[in-house]
Protein backbone atom coordinates (compact mmCIF):
# COMPACT_ATOMS: atom_id res chain seq x y z
CA UNK A 1 0.00 0.00 0.00
CA UNK A 2 1.12 3.40 -0.74
CA UNK A 3 -0.27 6.52 0.52
CA UNK A 4 0.64 10.53 -1.04
CA UNK A 5 -0.32 12.99 2.13
CA UNK A 6 -0.31 16.53 2.13
CA UNK A 7 1.41 16.91 5.50
CA UNK A 8 0.03 20.18 7.33
CA UNK A 9 2.42 22.89 8.82
CA UNK A 10 2.96 21.89 12.32
CA UNK A 11 2.42 18.19 12.06
CA UNK A 12 4.84 15.69 13.35
CA UNK A 13 5.81 13.20 10.52
CA UNK A 14 5.08 10.24 13.23
CA UNK A 15 2.08 8.69 14.82
CA UNK A 16 2.67 9.78 18.14
CA UNK A 17 4.04 12.50 20.78
CA UNK A 18 4.41 11.98 24.65
CA UNK A 19 3.83 16.45 24.72
CA UNK A 20 -0.07 15.77 22.75
CA UNK A 21 1.61 17.74 19.51
CA UNK A 22 -0.67 16.99 16.13
CA UNK A 23 0.55 13.89 14.85
CA UNK A 24 0.27 11.28 11.25
CA UNK A 25 -2.90 9.50 13.46
CA UNK A 26 -4.67 12.91 13.66
CA UNK A 27 -5.09 12.67 10.17
CA UNK A 28 -4.15 8.82 8.75
CA UNK A 29 -6.37 6.07 10.58
CA UNK A 30 -4.75 2.83 8.55
CA UNK A 31 -2.91 0.85 10.74
CA UNK A 32 0.48 -0.92 9.60
CA UNK A 33 1.71 1.83 7.40
CA UNK A 34 4.93 4.27 8.32
CA UNK A 35 6.20 7.25 6.54
CA UNK A 36 9.04 6.80 4.06
CA UNK A 37 10.88 9.57 5.66
CA UNK A 38 10.74 12.91 7.58
CA UNK A 39 9.64 16.23 6.54
CA UNK A 40 10.03 18.39 9.62
CA UNK A 41 7.04 19.98 11.76
CA UNK A 42 7.56 23.38 10.53
CA UNK A 43 7.78 22.30 6.08
CA UNK A 44 4.42 21.47 4.46
CA UNK A 45 3.65 18.84 1.40
CA UNK A 46 4.22 15.45 -0.27
CA UNK A 47 4.81 12.63 2.47
CA UNK A 48 4.57 8.95 1.23
CA UNK A 49 3.69 6.16 3.58
CA UNK A 50 3.97 2.61 2.88
CA UNK A 51 3.68 -0.97 4.60
CA UNK A 52 6.39 -2.05 2.23
CA UNK A 53 9.53 -1.92 4.45
CA UNK A 54 11.77 -2.04 0.99
CA UNK A 55 10.05 0.40 -0.91
CA UNK A 56 10.42 2.81 2.45
CA UNK A 57 14.07 2.72 2.81
CA UNK A 58 14.32 2.47 -0.82
CA UNK A 59 12.55 6.01 -0.45
CA UNK A 60 14.23 7.09 2.55
CA UNK A 61 17.91 5.90 1.85
CA UNK A 62 20.07 8.63 0.78
CA UNK A 63 22.38 6.19 -1.17
CA UNK A 64 19.37 5.62 -3.78
CA UNK A 65 19.45 9.42 -4.54
CA UNK A 66 15.35 9.82 -4.39
CA UNK A 67 14.96 13.47 -5.93
CA UNK A 68 12.73 15.50 -3.85
CA UNK A 69 11.37 19.01 -5.32
CA UNK A 70 10.31 21.90 -2.99
CA UNK A 71 8.96 25.23 -3.86
CA UNK A 72 10.54 27.53 -1.03
CA UNK A 73 9.35 30.99 0.08
CA UNK A 74 12.61 32.72 1.23
CA UNK A 75 13.09 36.25 2.41
CA UNK A 76 14.37 39.01 0.31
CA UNK A 77 14.52 39.26 -3.47
CA UNK A 78 16.87 36.07 -4.39
CA UNK A 79 19.07 36.78 -6.90
CA UNK A 80 20.83 34.85 -9.85
CA UNK A 81 24.88 34.96 -8.25
CA UNK A 82 22.65 32.85 -4.76
CA UNK A 83 20.68 30.76 -7.19
CA UNK A 84 24.50 29.44 -8.78
CA UNK A 85 25.86 28.50 -5.23
CA UNK A 86 22.80 26.76 -4.64
CA UNK A 87 23.10 24.98 -8.10
CA UNK A 88 26.56 24.42 -7.49
CA UNK A 89 26.17 23.04 -3.90
CA UNK A 90 27.30 25.02 -0.19
CA UNK A 91 29.20 23.81 2.28
CA UNK A 92 27.54 23.76 5.28
CA UNK A 93 28.56 22.08 8.74
CA UNK A 94 28.54 18.81 7.91
CA UNK A 95 29.65 19.00 4.41
CA UNK A 96 29.25 20.16 1.03
CA UNK A 97 26.18 19.78 -0.51
CA UNK A 98 25.35 17.67 -3.93
CA UNK A 99 24.66 20.04 -6.73
CA UNK A 100 20.70 21.00 -7.13
CA UNK A 101 18.49 21.82 -10.07
CA UNK A 102 17.01 25.24 -8.40
CA UNK A 103 15.53 28.01 -10.73
CA UNK A 104 13.35 31.42 -9.28
CA UNK A 105 9.47 30.68 -9.52
CA UNK A 106 6.68 33.08 -9.66
CA UNK A 107 4.55 32.67 -5.90
CA UNK A 108 2.43 29.79 -6.42
CA UNK A 109 -1.35 30.62 -7.23
CA UNK A 110 -2.50 27.84 -5.85
CA UNK A 111 -1.42 27.92 -2.62
CA UNK A 112 -3.54 27.03 0.52
CA UNK A 113 -2.71 29.71 3.59
CA UNK A 114 -0.53 28.55 6.23
CA UNK A 115 -1.92 28.65 10.27
CA UNK A 116 -0.38 30.52 11.51
CA UNK A 117 1.11 32.60 8.49
CA UNK A 118 4.30 33.44 7.67
CA UNK A 119 6.22 36.36 9.32
CA UNK A 120 6.24 38.99 7.08
CA UNK A 121 8.18 42.26 7.30
CA UNK A 122 6.68 45.20 5.86
CA UNK A 123 9.88 46.64 3.80
CA UNK A 124 11.48 43.53 3.32
CA UNK A 125 10.39 41.28 0.00
CA UNK A 126 9.99 37.97 -0.07
CA UNK A 127 10.53 35.71 -2.98
CA UNK A 128 9.93 31.60 -4.52
CA UNK A 129 12.26 29.24 -5.58
CA UNK A 130 11.97 25.24 -6.74
CA UNK A 131 15.01 23.19 -5.90
CA UNK A 132 15.11 19.30 -6.52
CA UNK A 133 17.82 17.80 -4.30
CA UNK A 134 19.06 13.83 -4.61
CA UNK A 135 20.25 13.57 -0.94
CA UNK A 136 18.04 14.32 2.43
CA UNK A 137 19.94 16.28 5.41
CA UNK A 138 18.35 17.59 8.39
CA UNK A 139 16.59 20.69 7.46
CA UNK A 140 19.05 21.05 4.30
CA UNK A 141 16.83 23.52 2.04
CA UNK A 142 16.60 25.71 5.34
CA UNK A 143 19.85 25.54 5.93
CA UNK A 144 21.30 26.34 2.13
CA UNK A 145 19.24 29.26 1.62
CA UNK A 146 20.16 30.45 4.72
CA UNK A 147 23.89 30.03 3.66
CA UNK A 148 23.34 32.28 1.03
CA UNK A 149 21.77 35.27 2.42
CA UNK A 150 18.29 34.27 2.16
CA UNK A 151 16.09 32.47 4.82
CA UNK A 152 13.40 30.17 4.13
CA UNK A 153 9.88 31.51 5.31
CA UNK A 154 8.07 28.41 3.81
CA UNK A 155 9.09 24.96 2.51
CA UNK A 156 7.04 22.78 0.37
CA UNK A 157 7.53 19.33 -0.90
CA UNK A 158 5.66 19.02 -4.21
CA UNK A 159 7.41 15.88 -5.63
CA UNK A 160 8.96 12.48 -4.39
CA UNK A 161 10.54 10.71 -7.11
CA UNK A 162 7.35 10.33 -9.77
CA UNK A 163 4.53 10.67 -7.12
CA UNK A 164 3.58 14.38 -6.93
CA UNK A 165 1.60 16.13 -4.91
CA UNK A 166 -0.49 17.67 -7.17
CA UNK A 167 -3.97 18.89 -5.78
CA UNK A 168 -3.98 16.96 -2.47
CA UNK A 169 -4.93 20.16 0.10
CA UNK A 170 -3.37 19.64 3.69
CA UNK A 171 -4.53 17.20 5.93
CA UNK A 172 -6.02 14.90 2.54
CA UNK A 173 -4.43 11.79 0.95
CA UNK A 174 -4.85 9.70 -1.33
CA UNK A 175 -4.57 5.34 -1.87
CA UNK A 176 -2.12 5.07 -5.08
Amino acid sequence: MLILFNKPFNVLCQFTDSQGRETLADYIKIPGVYAAGRLDRDSEGLLILTDDGNLQHRIADPKHKTEKTYRVQVEGSIDEAALQKLRDGITLKDGPTKPARVQAIAAPDNLWPRDPPIRERKHIPTSWIEITLREGRNRQVRRMTAAVGYPTLRLIRTRIGDWLLEDLQPGEYIKV
